[in-house]
């Protein structure tokens, strides 16, 4: 995934994000019920944490290993890495 591409990703993220952040406020300032806005709050919860998982993949494969030549037991380990991040971050 080229940077350019990641960044649209990324910056798309971060609009959802905000489009999230935004409801939070207008359902504070309309005083809906605490269940609606924890559910959006939950929302919002898990948008960041999605947006974590995906700028921690790629620290990882840019940052870390891109440079390097890994053996296949090494990338098998990138990925559990990276699997085991997404997995606690969706918690």
């Amino acid at each position: 995934m080229s940077h350019r591409f990641e960044q649209k990703k990324l910056q798309s993220r971060v609009n959802r994000l905000r489009g999230q952040v935004d409801a939070v406020d207008r359902l504070l300032r309309e005083q809906q019920d605490c269940l609606t806005l924890l559910q959006q709050i939950s929302a919002v919860r898990g948008a960041v944490d999605s947006l974590m998982a995906e700028v921690l993949e790629h620290h990882i494969r840019e940052h870390l290993v891109a440079d390097q030549t890994l053996s296949s037991e090494q990338q098998h380990e990138v990925e559990v890495l990276v699997k085991t991040l997404k997995g606690y971050l969706k918690k």
